[in-house]
């Protein structure tokens, strides 16, 4: 088996069917090391530039699900070809940046790749795309439909005043929304913090009452 079938194999794991040769023929063209890395809370990717003689590196995330974690690649890949084309003498995220990200992305705007609800959501977020695609409100929630979410669910699906777990070890009580966020008091160290409504968290018990009733 060479470089380019081991790669397809990998990949078949990771993203949809559809997609692989392409990304397959893209970590061969531009010889770069993929890593796929254990669930990191402060992000889903990222990219390294070559240093001392190294390859380029992008790590995943190895949790996403296959639409999440191909549109989190492509950002990569991105800066990989962006980087080739300018080094570091443009914003990491500007323009420049952004027209490397719509031209791979092109190649992967297809119903055959991803369901028409993604299809969509991806449409509006690549008109304008922003650092990161967990940013985008609206694609973040389409993408988490396809989540292979077990005993969790999204915070906004929670009642106003139920005790949840998140992280596996910390516990809070959710409270009231304060513009895009919940607010939710910490039991052990009574701190309160603001979540993202389309975090994932595990209900311990729900209020016996709704809160406005």
């Amino acid at each position: 088996m060479d470089q380019l079938e081991r790669n397809q194999s990998i990949l078949y794991k990771y993203i949809p069917e559809k997609a692989v040769p392409v990304i397959a023929e893209w970590i061969y063209v531009h010889d770069f090391k993929l890593r796929i890395k254990k669930s990191r809370s402060s992000k889903y990717g990222d990219y390294r530039p070559p240093v001392r003689g190294e390859n380029h590196q992008i790590t995943i995330n190895h949790d996403m699900n296959k639409y999440a974690f191909l549109i989190t690649l492509v950002h990569e890949i991105a800066h990989l070809t962006n980087w080739n084309k300018r080094q570091d003498r443009v914003k990491p995220h500007g323009e420049e940046w952004k027209q490397e990200y719509k031209l791979l992305m092109r190649q992967f705007m297809d119903y055959e790749v991803f369901p028409i609800d993604v299809i969509e959501a991806l449409k509006r977020y690549m008109s304008n795309p922003a650092a990161s695609s967990c940013s985008d409100m609206n694609l973040l929630r389409v993408l988490k439909r396809y989540d292979n979410r077990q005993d969790t669910v999204l915070l906004e699906d929670v009642k106003e005043g139920s005790t949840f777990c998140y992280n596996k070890s910390r516990y809070f009580v959710k409270g009231v929304q304060v513009r895009k966020r919940f607010k939710c008091k910490e039991l052990s160290s009574n701190r309160e913090y603001l979540f993202n409504p389309l975090t994932e968290v595990l209900v311990i018990s729900s209020p016996l009452f709704a809160a406005n009733s």
